[in-house]
């Protein structure tokens, strides 16, 4: 086997070179988000920059309950836990509920209205666009005035029977989905 080894004053230059390559592997993704995929429904209106872009993955609580117009019974949206990782899968908050709270690990934190849902694909929840109330604490979410949920996996109502033997009966189903924070440009 052949060994080549560099001049000794090389080396410190090739640490530095590789240092810098292993940190930019490291760094988030910084790439600009696009909506024009997107349905009309759950696009930002104009006048709104992204602040910041996570990814949430954890899980989706249901509940088995009667139907509102007594026909049968189904399975409930509860409430969702995850953390929110941004791209280079650090934590840097949690999206919780009821109510859905998003808080960053900063203190700061952000409750919402829903404005819209659409389809996201078979199996998937759907795209979700939100207004965001006032934000709590100081930090990432002040500011924020909408999120979208988008690049949604998994997390439908489960699909095991809901009937009068199972009502109350809590089933988790894992979920992960982009969410994305924009502040008034």
């Amino acid at each position: 086997m052949l060994a080549i080894t560099a001049p000794r004053h090389a080396i410190p230059a090739l640490t530095v070179l590789g240092a810098a390559l292993l940190l930019s592997a490291c760094a988030p993704m910084s790439a600009r988000y696009s909506q024009e995929q997107l349905p009309n429904a759950v696009k930002v209106p104009d006048g709104h920059r992204v602040a910041m872009q996570t990814v949430g993955v954890g899980k989706i609580a249901y509940e088995c309950k009667a139907k509102k117009d007594m026909t049968g019974h189904e399975w409930v949206f509860v409430g969702p836990d995850a953390a929110l990782n941004d791209r280079s899968g650090m934590q840097v908050g949690t999206y919780v509920g009821p109510p859905a709270t998003w808080a960053n690990l900063d203190g700061s934190k952000v409750t919402a209205t829903q404005v819209a849902v659409a389809p996201a694909g078979a199996g998937n929840i759907p795209y979700q666009l939100v207004k965001a109330n006032p934000a709590t604490g100081s930090g990432a979410m002040q500011g924020v005035s909408y999120i979208q949920r988008v690049a949604t996996s998994g997390g439908v109502a489960p699909s095991s029977p809901c009937g009068m033997e199972s009502i109350g009966a809590r089933q988790w189903v894992p979920y992960q989905a982009d969410y994305i924070f924009w502040k008034a440009a």
